[in-house]
């Protein structure tokens, strides 16, 4: 079942909440960048914690017929990147999010809202 972006963006968001994903938030990037439509990104305490976020992430998007085009930091699992072409996931740890803030550096691009989120 091929999904359209805002269901990608809601079964990303959803998987990573099932893991207690912290401050989860999806930016529109769309009209500030030609890398892709979303950028959705979340945080997890621990290492651990960022890797079955990602593994999470990952198999829900299978479910759904999606295959990451690019995966990033899975060993370390301090900053994990899934790239699903249109919707790109960064799932940090909290130190790196923090010292990364892709937020402020996206900052032109608008927070969406989720029907997951809500």
């Amino acid at each position: 079942m091929a999904l359209n972006i805002q269901q990608m963006v809601d079964v990303i968001y959803g998987a990573a909440e099932e893991k207690k994903a912290r401050d989860i938030v999806v930016l529109d990037i769309g009209d500030v960048s030609v890398i892709c439509d979303y950028f959705v990104i979340c945080s997890g305490s621990t290492n651990t914690q960022v890797k079955a976020i990602a593994e999470n992430v990952e198999k829900k998007m299978e479910e759904c017929g999606h295959q990451p085009k690019r995966r990033e930091g899975m060993r370390e699992g301090n900053w994990i990147l899934l790239d699903y072409g249109d919707v790109v996931v960064h799932i940090f740890r909290e130190e790196e999010r923090h010292f990364y803030n892709l937020e402020r550096l996206w900052g032109d691009a608008e927070v969406v809202q989720t029907s997951a989120g809500n």
